[in-house]
């Protein structure tokens, strides 16, 4: 919820009733489940088994693949225990080829459970939504009613307090309290008002006082709801450019060691080895990329899940990929890093005047002040000097509000005036109640207003007391963020529609790499054609109409909730908080899912390589052997393992294993860490690439030591 939401529902009364009845619902659909939930893995074992259906595994390459293989060796099992000799010749016994067939199925149906989880994470979430979904009747602003789901663009509807807003729309008339706990998991209600960045509302979400009316904007059957439930259960999840050119070259690696097993048929007949089908079938699965290509799938599903958690709706995976490929980022000033509102930081007394006696005078100006400026000012007097109390001498004061025209405020008592203001409207004042202003106070207005700052005069009848410090406070820790998004090879740009001194200034006090000062949206939206000119890629958050060109020209455009419609369709985002700093946590979940699938994808081919020493030197090992002694491909049994029919039995077990070892690592997702783009390749490659290699060996060794006892026992 922004900084103006939160002050603004001091005005209007919330109903208490249905905000902790919403907060129950939002906090049971945003608790923390363990990947293991037997509610989300009873459901996921299920549907693992069904998704064995060819139909969905041939758009898995990989695993399709070892489907079929299971089939060919089941069929193989089958044969044999009628007693019939096992396909392509060999003495492999029965039971072999049954262990084979059972641990090739448990690998597809592995493979199977990793995606099934992901989904029945995002179908967890889901579901609350789904229940709080139901049909209203729609009152129309023409006297009539109809159904909710009826309601077509340009339909105009009336909602007042107790009432659910029928559907998604813009507030044309009107300003109401509503709660949206059901959709951002916020049980505190929000303002929502015709005109400006807060006229957005979502149907579902229910008005807790006064009355508003809403032109839909929603299709029907299209509401934010509806696309919200579909993009969290991932049943409208597109594979992304990225995923798919991983798919292909998955693919195309299983092709190539589909060719060199088959070649190794004529090879072994050349050498009077026999090779049974089931054996070259345990080569083959052991060959091809079978661990990425299980987690691929879920990898991506969990991307998009971690962002949910935070409360983001990506309406594309391809906006998820490409804001971890992004290297400029666009932060507003205002409430992204800065709070949002000038603070009072310091009183500078002019010449002959103390500095309490300034205090008290900018204290008493501001008693009526709300703006946040102001009573910024009397807490510092209250701070610095404990300034509470206020003589009068008995007579009721006079407060004098800010106007446009004076730019000034103040207050008369006792015949006595006191303003506070623009340093050029306090000298003009001054001047016409026949005073003047002194040199210092042009000299102080003047260097305040290069440091970035803003000064408000104040003065006493003909007298310039001094100048009270206005600063816009930067967030604290921004600065590190920045130095964090710089290690990760990211660069900051601050935009803001202040002057270029004042900009200059904060930008240096947070750290930013870059500012664009006196910003409107053609200036915003050329800054990001000429940041794409060269190479880059962008990302920006937005809520306004205005923002919504340059929205959808960013490669990843966050909308605000709380935005405009039209900002809302620009973005491929939603930040259903609000929240502006938001972005920098968008960006490292998907740098966390690009490197979750590279380090992956590291492991998965780097084990490969182990599997191939465990089993190649078992299918040769008595190849040209000479009496009782090993053949000379022997010396390839580095494992030293005890015996070909252990050793590929081995192989295979560990490859089916490692998949459900690895599927909590692809849904919590590799720890991400801001540092420089060579020293994350050396990490990965050391613990992923080396341990690749290092994991398998022990593993397979491991499980020989137990198959080999019991084979021999």
């Amino acid at each position: 919820m922004t900084p103006d939401d939160q002050q603004d529902t001091t005005t209007l009364a919330p109903d208490p009733e249905p905000e902790q009845r919403h907060a129950a619902t939002s906090s049971e659909r945003h608790r923390s489940r363990s990947l293991f939930d037997w509610e989300i893995l009873r459901p996921a074992m299920i549907e693992s088994v069904r998704k064995l259906d060819p139909r969905v595994q041939v758009r898995n390459p990989v695993m399709f693949v070892v489907e079929v293989g299971a089939v060919v060796t089941t069929v193989a099992w089958l044969i044999q225990a009628f007693g019939g000799e096992s396909l392509g010749g060999g003495h492999q016994p029965a039971w072999f080829s049954f262990t084979i067939t059972v641990w090739l199925w448990l690998t597809v149906i592995f493979a199977n459970l990793a995606e099934a989880m992901a989904e029945g994470r995002g179908r967890a979430q889901a579901a609350s939504l789904r229940a709080m979904r139901s049909e209203t009747t729609a009152k129309m602003r023409d006297g009539g009613e109809k159904p909710a789901s009826e309601l077509t663009r340009g339909d105009v509807v009336v909602v007042e307090a107790g009432e659910t807003i029928p559907g998604d729309g813009t507030v044309i008339e009107g300003i109401a309290s509503v709660d949206e706990s059901a959709i951002t998991g916020e049980s505190a209600p929000v303002i929502r008002e015709a005109g400006g960045d807060r006229s957005a509302v979502t149907g579902g979400t229910k008005v807790l006082s006064d009355r508003i009316v809403v032109e839909i904007t929603q299709e029907p059957g299209g509401s934010f709801l509806d696309r919200m439930i579909g993009l969290v259960e991932g049943a409208e999840r597109r594979k992304t450019p990225n995923e798919i050119a991983l798919g292909i070259l998955l693919a195309a690696m299983t092709l190539i060691f589909m060719f060199v097993v088959v070649s190794l048929r004529p090879f072994a007949l050349f050498a009077n080895t026999e090779l049974s089908e089931t054996t070259l079938i345990a080569l083959l699965v052991a060959l091809i990329p079978t661990t990425i290509g299980a987690l691929l799938s879920a990898i991506g599903i969990a991307g998009m899940d971690r962002l949910v958690r935070r409360n983001v709706l990506a309406l594309s995976g391809r906006a998820v990929e490409a804001s971890g490929d992004c290297d400029v980022l666009l932060l507003d000033k205002t409430g992204t890093i800065t709070l949002g509102n000038r603070e009072a930081t310091e009183f500078i007394p002019m010449p002959g005047v103390s500095e309490e006696e300034l205090a008290g005078a900018a204290q008493m100006s501001s008693l009526a002040d709300e703006t946040p400026e102001g009573r910024s000012i009397v807490v510092l007097a209250k701070e610095k000097f404990n300034i509470r109390e206020h003589d009068f001498n008995g007579h009721e004061p006079t407060f004098v509000p800010f106007t446009a025209e004076t730019r000034m405020s103040g207050v008369d008592y006792d015949g006595t005036q006191l303003r506070k203001g623009a340093g050029d409207a306090i000298a003009e004042w001054i001047a016409t109640e026949g005073g003047h202003a002194p040199p210092e106070l042009r000299s102080e207005l003047d260097r305040i207003g290069r440091e970035g700052g803003t000064p408000l005069a104040v003065a006493r009848d003909e007298r310039v007391l001094g100048v009270v410090y206005l600063k816009d406070i930067v967030k604290e820790g921004m600065k590190a963020r920045f130095d964090q998004l710089r290690a990760m090879g990211i660069r900051t740009i601050m935009v803001t529609g202040d002057n270029k001194l004042t900009a200059a200034k904060i930008a240096e006090e947070a750290g930013v790499d870059d500012f664009l000062a006196e910003a409107t949206p053609e200036r915003k939206l050329e800054l990001i054609k000429e940041q794409q000119a060269d190479g880059r890629l962008i990302a920006m958050t937005g809520d306004g109409t205005n923002d919504a060109p340059a929205l959808a020209q960013a490669d990843v455009g966050v909308a605000m909730n709380t935005g405009t419609q039209a900002a809302r369709e620009a973005g491929n985002m939603v930040d259903l908080d609000s929240n502006p700093t938001k972005l920098i946590e968008i960006v490292e979940v998907g740098k966390q899912l690009l490197i979750t699938r590279g380090a992956l994808t590291t492991f998965s081919i780097a084990n490969d390589v182990a599997k191939y020493f465990a089993i190649l030197p078992a299918m040769f090992a008595t190849t040209w052997a000479a009496g009782g002694d090993n053949g000379p491909l022997h010396s390839l049994n580095v494992m030293n393992l005890g015996t070909p029919e252990s050793a590929i039995l081995s192989a295979i077990i560990f490859n089916a294993l490692i998949i459900p070892l690895l599927i909590p690592l692809s849904l919590r997702g590799v720890r991400y860490r801001a540092i420089g783009a060579t020293a994350l390749l050396r990490r990965n490659l050391l613990i992923y690439g080396l341990g690749g290699l290092i994991v398998p060996f022990v593993g397979i060794k491991l499980i020989d030591l137990v198959v080999h006892n019991l084979l021999g026992a």
